[in-house]
């Protein structure tokens, strides 16, 4: 039986510091590509973000909630939840479970200031046949939160902005984020040397686009697979290696992955800067 292991979120001066616990490698599950099957599906998936408390007039609390129940009992559950503060990975959460159609977890992140917090997660399903036939099922889910934090007015936060004042925030938040990112991104371009031109580009944060639509170049079966392979890259090269700040002595600084869809359809690329500072790219043939 695998041990479930979840990685948890914790403050440090007046940050948030991703703390991640780490199981031995050999006992990590690991999210494989299989062929998906077509005959199961998930019930319920979902990931939520919500500001359940403000501890004073600094500080506050957001419940951070993923569940999913699939159709039937799986060999193995899995969901991987990244969160992504003001553009950075500050947390991930990572549970599974054998012989089980159900997974759920809450954590608390406690935070400070006006800040975006922005969560995407893979909910997996490992499907165990006889004569060794293995399939799976995948659902990605998201949410965003804005908390705004103002010395003019009270602590609120919200998904959609629906008031002038929240769609202020949203775009002055957005505003400084994205030219973090879009700073982060060239650098990565120019030391590929990758021509920008030749590439359709989509944050990860922004992945579940195609659920509901094809990538460009390939039709709804392709997709499907060319995700699930994406996923299985994702999380053995980004989510298993991100260090903790514990061990490495140093906070998580990894901006959001930038994938980038090849427009002649032939293979797509992954850029992203890990936590030690070191820029990693991974292209997958499609």
């Amino acid at each position: 039986m695998r041990d479930k292991w979840l990685f948890l979120i914790t403050i440090g001066a007046g940050l948030l510091a991703a703390v991640l616990l780490w199981a031995k490698l050999h006992d990590t599950p690991v999210i494989k590509y299989f062929p998906i099957d077509t005959s199961q599906s998930f019930q319920e998936a979902e990931t939520q973000l919500r500001m359940t408390a403000q501890e004073d007039d600094d500080q506050y609390e957001i419940d951070w909630n993923i569940h999913s129940t699939s159709d039937e009992t799986m060999y193995l559950r899995q969901d991987v939840s990244l969160l992504f503060v003001n553009g950075q990975l500050k947390g991930i959460l990572n549970k599974w479970k054998e012989n089980t159609d159900s997974i759920s977890h809450v954590s608390t992140i406690h935070g400070e200031d006006s800040k975006k917090y922005e969560t995407l997660t893979l909910h997996h399903g490992e499907i165990h046949y006889p004569d060794d036939n293995i399939n799976s099922i995948q659902k990605m889910t998201q949410q965003n939160l804005y908390v705004v934090d103002s010395p003019h007015s009270p602590l609120e936060s919200f998904s959609k902005p629906e008031t002038d004042m929240q769609k202020e925030w949203q775009q002055t938040l957005d505003h400084s984020i994205q030219q973090q990112l879009d700073e982060q991104w060239d650098q990565l371009f120019t030391h590929f040397n990758i021509k920008k031109e030749q590439y359709d580009p989509v944050p990860l944060t922004e992945l579940i686009r195609y659920q509901d639509e094809s990538i460009p170049g390939l039709n709804a079966e392709e997709t499907k697979r060319v995700l699930a392979q994406l996923w299985e890259g994702i999380y053995k090269q980004y989510v298993l290696g991100t260090t903790d700040n514990q061990s490495s002595g140093h906070p998580i600084q990894s901006y959001i992955p930038l994938i980038l869809f090849d427009k002649k359809g032939d293979h797509l690329i992954v850029l992203f800067e890990d936590d030690e500072g070191n820029k990693q790219k991974l292209i997958q043939k499609y």
